[in-house]
């Protein structure tokens, strides 16, 4: 199975037809996909200017939304070593208990629902990695919030879990991402129509 830089050098092969092209674009998403397979293809055609279901695409078009998809991940990817790091020195400090920012990062190993969203057609309208970037400073300064991490929207409403939706949560009512629960406060989180909902950050 090709790996996520050789599907990327399909994307860029001029030898290839659009199609074929395309169709590497999308295993790419099986590999890294920010928001969930559908909506960051969403994401990614609505940027690009690519309409979803277009078979024989714009070459230049697919290219610029790998551009993007790789820009995310290599921040990604650099976050991910960087973690790694971090935990290595804890265990070496006899710091072993997980916290709530490792529970994060083990669900978004790899890259796939990092920040899923309410729905495949809505996602922050920003770069992915602009996103990425906020949700990972909010996850990392370990306070709980009022507002989006992401668009600084304060409305919420509490998703149940579904088949497009890997897991329940307060999804944002602006861009549509769903904020991890330890990110919010426990007013945001009853605000969002979580019963009893409690951040998991002790408050700094």
């Amino acid at each position: 199975m090709a790996g996520f830089r050789a599907l990327a050098e399909q994307v860029r092969n001029p030898r290839l037809v659009a199609a074929q092209r395309r169709t590497a674009l999308r295993k790419c998403l099986e590999r890294f996909a920010p928001y969930g397979h559908r909506a960051t293809w969403h994401h990614l055609c609505t940027r690009a200017g690519i309409a979803t279901q277009d078979r024989d695409p714009d070459p230049e078009r697919l290219v610029a939304a790998l551009t993007e998809l790789e820009e995310a991940r290599d921040l990604w990817l650099a976050y991910e070593e960087e973690f790694a790091a971090r935990r290595r020195k804890e265990k070496h400090d006899g710091i072993r208990q997980p916290g709530v920012l490792d529970d994060w990062h083990r669900r978004t190993w790899g890259g796939c629902d990092i920040v899923p969203c309410a729905s495949p057609q809505r996602h922050p309208a920003a770069r992915l990695a602009v996103v990425l970037h906020s949700m990972i400073v909010a996850m990392e300064a370990g306070r709980p919030r009022r507002d989006c991490p992401v668009c600084g929207s304060t409305r919420f409403s509490w998703l149940p879990e579904t088949a497009d939706v890997p897991a329940s949560g307060p999804a944002c009512r602006q861009c549509g991402v769903l904020a991890p629960v330890a990110v919010l406060t426990p007013e945001a989180l009853t605000a969002a129509g979580r019963v009893g909902g409690a951040g998991a950050f002790a408050a700094a």
